[in-house]
């Protein structure tokens, strides 16, 4: 890892957003635990003038075509199945062709996925974390199927997504990767000056 910062407590940021940046890297990564905040980070990351995509939404995509829901538990299986036929990094093959030179990349959860991405250059993979309460909480508060109700099942959930199995998930071994390790346990505010410091470094 080449960098961190926390985020620090402090107020009185202000809300204002700034226009697209001309400056960034061509192609970013969003890696970390649920909830640690990658959803907020890529939609601050497309307010700046980067096309969305997502892992998750091509294993969304087939879920989708074999007739299964959206919940966390198919989607998992999902994933996996799909690694453990096409190889651990078949996630990101499926999407280098959908890439349009500026763009941010959601849902990173196995070092495969970011093996294939290193190809892109100029490729930057973000890690977000923050204290497991911290994500709990914010689990509960947007009410997505399948976080868990407690928070022991929120950490046994989170135990099944970190395998020593290559074709599954292995979230820590991939946040570990990151370029940029971003701790996401303050404001919202802060995590886009945050991603604003990081583009204009880049």
């Amino acid at each position: 890892m080449k960098d961190e910062e926390a985020l620090s407590d402090g107020v009185g940021r202000t809300a204002n957003r700034p226009e697209r940046l001309a400056s960034g890297p061509p192609l970013v990564g969003l890696t970390g635990p649920n909830a640690a905040g990658k959803g907020e980070a890529a939609a601050c990351l497309v307010e700046r003038g980067y096309t969305y995509h997502s892992l998750s939404n091509i294993v969304r995509e087939e879920a989708t075509l074999r007739g299964l829901t959206h919940a966390r538990e198919d989607l998992i299986r999902v994933g996996n199945e799909l690694r453990s036929a096409g190889g651990p990094g078949v996630l990101a093959e499926r999407l280098l062709g959908r890439l349009s030179g500026r763009d941010v990349v959601d849902s990173i959860r196995n070092p495969q996925e970011v093996a294939v991405l290193r190809r892109v250059p100029g490729f930057v993979l973000i890690g977000l974390d923050a204290p497991v309460e911290v994500r709990f909480s914010r689990a509960q508060r947007r009410g997505r199927l399948g976080d868990g109700e407690s928070l022991e099942e929120f950490r046994r959930r989170e135990e099944e997504e970190n395998t020593s199995d290559p074709a599954r998930q292995q979230i820590r071994a991939t946040l570990v990767l990151a370029d940029v390790l971003l701790v996401n346990a303050s404001t919202l505010d802060d995590l886009q000056a945050a991603i604003d410091r990081l583009i204009r470094k880049s």
